[in-house]
């Protein structure tokens, strides 16, 4: 039996050890968003709608992308629990084909179809000629995305989360650097307004493909061939699909939800649509906390599931829970609380500013459901109970979400606090019904199921 088939587990960092680097992380990329619609808000504040609503037509796509990122990281730390490292290269080599064909899918979509798509949102007459071409520059960073994405989740199943926050820190600075002078230009060369922000995170994305190939070479000693990145593995992208589909599918359903409140929003004007922009960002920076203690739990949960230790894994979830519920509240508060000064990075409209801090308000009650569903939710993907989520939580997103949002802010004529009210019932609903899940340890047959499968593939491998 060679190393490479059956190596001892990785040692399990400590959940906080873990969560602050995905944090980091994600704080970085919202940064970048951030500076983006700041950018744009100097403009006007048509241009900070039209950023707003192209960047939400490339998030769906990029929802896409996470049928193989999500099943990847959780495949692999299963592996990587059971000792299986020569599966968990294997698992890394095959998503490298599988990210270029969802890629070149995902770009061409976007970049042939941009002026339907925005059309799909209720775009403004205003918002669309700024928009389109804007987000046909977006495509080409959305193909690339889609191998950072993957190379990013092999990074994080083998607990190398702080190399990846480096490639992360590195691809974004580089972002921030070029942007601004392609935006508005330098010397002799004109602004490109908001397309040259989208030229400048494709150039950042192709720096990021170069630093996780380096290292994958020089942390995982795993160097692609030609072909790993054309050809689907089948085979080994089976057990990513089982994961990988279920969870997308619970991930494009919340974003399709959402974006018909967003063109519910794009039809009461562009006001509220800065609003609801600017509220946004702000909010994604309350939510982050909860999405990285997410993240790593179910990189920790995957690898002691693979291991069989069903009971440490329920353990992790509960203090994963409790720290999340602290922190993500609190950083709601304060959010609430310094509202009226930080929308004034975006506009000095005080109408504007007035309906945001009304919203940011109401986020302070939806952010505790919320963490149930970003802590829960990922554990139960990481146990390979991956379909129940998808199952459980479409009503509530079609109904309560995106009906809810109709009937309180347009049938009701409530507006955008009728949106948010619908958001967090949603939230709410969703989040108590995982968090049952897990309590009533509907996950645990799922477990065993997932720990007997890596287990039966470590020795087919180690006899082979």
């Amino acid at each position: 039996m060679s190393a490479s088939t059956h190596a001892a587990p990785l040692p399990r960092p400590s959940l906080v050890a873990l969560t602050w680097p995905l944090l980091a992380e994600l704080v970085l990329g919202l940064l970048v968003g951030l500076t983006g619609l700041w950018l744009a808000s100097r403009q006007s504040d048509t241009a900070s709608g039209a950023f707003a609503l192209a960047n939400n037509v490339q998030a769906s796509f990029f929802l896409l992308f996470r049928i193989i990122s999500m099943g990847v990281s959780v495949v692999i730390t299963q592996n990587l629990g059971a000792g299986n490292r020569l599966g968990a290269d294997e698992t890394a080599r095959a998503s490298l084909g599988a990210s270029t064909w969802l890629g070149l899918g995902a770009g061409l979509v976007v970049a042939t179809c941009a002026n339907p798509l925005l059309d799909l949102l209720n775009a403004p007459a205003d918002v669309l000629p700024i928009a389109g071409p804007y987000l046909r520059v977006l495509a080409v960073a959305l193909v690339l995305d889609a191998f950072n994405a993957s190379m990013s989740s092999v990074m994080r199943a083998h607990l190398h989360a702080r190399d990846t926050l480096m490639n992360m820190l590195a691809m974004h600075s580089l972002h921030l650097l070029i942007c601004t002078p392609l935006m508005t230009g330098f010397g002799p060369v004109p602004g490109l307004g908001l397309p040259g922000f989208a030229l400048a995170m494709a150039l950042s994305r192709a720096f990021g493909i170069a630093f996780h190939l380096w290292l994958w070479q020089r942390r995982l000693d795993l160097v692609p061939t030609a072909r790993d990145w054309w050809v689907m593995r089948w085979r080994r992208l089976g057990p990513v699909l089982h994961i990988g589909l279920p969870g997308a599918a619970e991930n494009v359903a919340y974003r399709l939800a959402l974006l018909v409140t967003i063109a519910l929003v794009a039809r009461m004007g562009a006001a509220e649509l800065a609003t609801h922009s600017y509220t946004m960002q702000i909010m994604y920076f309350i939510l982050v906390f909860g999405l990285a203690i997410g993240f790593a739990s179910e990189i920790l949960v995957g690898h002691l599931i693979g291991a069989g230790q069903l009971h440490a894994a329920h353990r992790l979830v509960r203090k994963s829970l409790r720290w999340g519920l602290v922190v993500s509240t609190s950083l709601a508060l304060v959010g609430a609380l310094t509202a009226r000064w930080t929308m004034q990075l975006f506009t000095h409209d005080p109408h504007i500013i007035q309906a945001a801090t009304t919203l940011l308000w109401i986020t302070v009650l939806l952010e505790p459901g919320r963490t149930f569903n970003l802590v829960v939710i990922n554990a139960l993907r990481a146990t390979g109970d991956a379909k129940f989520p998808v199952m459980a939580g479409a009503a509530s997103m079609v109904f309560v979400m995106a009906g809810g949002a109709w009937l309180l802010g347009v049938y009701f004529g409530l507006g955008l606090v009728g949106v948010w009210i619908a958001y967090a019932a949603d939230e709410w609903l969703r989040g108590l019904t995982m968090a049952a899940r897990w309590y009533r340890h509907g996950w645990v047959p799922s477990a065993r199921a997932t720990h007997r499968r890596v287990v039966r593939q470590r020795h087919a491998l180690a006899t082979a």
